[in-house]
């Protein structure tokens, strides 16, 4: 049985009010100022709606309503105003502060009954709605918490298989196990200053992230490519070389083999890079000849990132040029074409690049 209260400090209308009330309600009276405050505290989790006389003695209808918002009470606990007929202004006032309805002295027990009624109905299907709402929402939060740690688990099973992948192409052709690394960290560099300088381009946060990570898998395409070619000391013969320029178009396609383990953006962008990173902002590169902006962003950032650490980092058949001499061939067009924006963006990070060569050499 929901429990009602009834507060005035005239006695008889109290009794008038519990007896209309008493077999539908368990019924509270508060006759003072303490009683209201006890009563409130007592019950207030259980108290479904209250009807008040405005003049109470000690404490008017702004006073209550003021202490019951204090509480926290006035959303889950609707107000009756019991008042003589005939003063509807006030009762206009007393609605936009947070009044529901009136029940009008001398008292018709029927409107009394059917007003409580419904009101004490209304709350009680609203906090329903309300718990309902609540529990949704932790249970919500707990499978969204779930999803967050199933995510984070495949992020770092799907890296393990990047890394592996990359580890194998490092073995094959004779590279030392921090080309890989130092591939994903300039071209983290770049791709932040591209962000930063030019937002135009499209990149973003999630963006950057995924194009580090599959930067690692941009020559994947070399494991096809036989050692004696790859490991060639000298200069490949031309048929040589269009075997090696194969290996773009043989990693695209492995990469849409096992496309499977990760999502869709992060396949694209693996994609993207194993098959475009040797393409020229001119059109002169390879597979596809492509130029300008319809060579992806992804591999134009880690193109540029690869170029620079193979100019710097010794290999097979030569001895590592220094930052200065590779900076300036990069900007000057000796070690492929970029975008401008991209050289403008390498330029604004050459201390990044250089900084970062030094901390992670050989």
């Amino acid at each position: 049985m929901e429990k009602i209260l009834i507060v005035d400090h005239e006695v008889i209308n109290c009794n008038q009010l519990k007896e209309i009330l008493r077999d539908s309600y368990d019924v509270e009276i508060a006759t003072s100022v303490s009683d209201i405050s006890n009563i409130i505290d007592m019950y207030a989790k259980d108290i479904a709606t209250v009807l008040y006389r405005f003049t109470m003695e000690g404490m008017d209808g702004y006073a209550f309503l003021r202490m019951l918002d204090d509480k926290g009470l006035l959303d889950r606990m609707p107000v009756l105003f019991v008042n003589e007929r005939g003063a509807a202004e006030l009762e206009h006032a007393n609605t936009r502060l947070g009044v529901y309805d009136f029940v009008h002295k001398p008292f018709v027990a029927e409107i009394v009954r059917r007003r409580v009624s419904n009101l004490t109905e209304l709350f009680i299907y609203k906090r329903g709605l309300e718990q309902k709402v609540e529990s949704q929402s932790i249970t919500m939060n707990k499978q969204f918490k779930l999803l967050k740690v199933q995510k984070e688990e495949l992020n770092k099973s799907k890296q393990n298989i990047v890394d592996i992948l990359a580890t194998v192409i490092e073995c094959r052709s004779l590279e030392s196990g921090d080309h890989i690394n130092r591939i994903k960290g300039y071209t983290d560099i770049i791709t932040r200053r591209m962000l930063k300088d030019y937002p135009e381009c499209g990149l973003t946060e999630s963006m950057i992230k995924i194009i580090v990570s599959a930067s690692a898998l941009h020559d994947i395409g070399k494991i096809a490519i036989p050692d004696s070619i790859l490991n060639k000391p000298g200069k490949l013969t031309k048929d040589e070389f269009d075997f090696m320029k194969s290996h773009t178009i043989r990693g695209g396609d492995i990469v849409n083999n096992i496309s499977g383990i990760w999502d869709e953006d992060y396949a694209k962008v693996c994609y993207e890079i194993c098959r475009y990173h040797h393409e020229r902002y001119d059109g002169r590169g390879y597979p596809d000849g492509i130029k300008g902006d319809d060579i992806p962003i992804s591999a134009q950032c880690e193109s540029i990132a690869d170029v620079y650490d193979a100019l710097v980092t010794e290999s097979v058949y030569r001895a590592a040029y220094s930052k200065e001499e590779a900076f300036n061939m990069i900007v000057q067009g000796e070690a492929g074409v970029f975008s401008p924006q991209l050289l403008e963006c390498f330029r604004r990070s050459r201390e990044e690049f250089e900084a970062y060569l030094e901390e992670h050499r050989s």
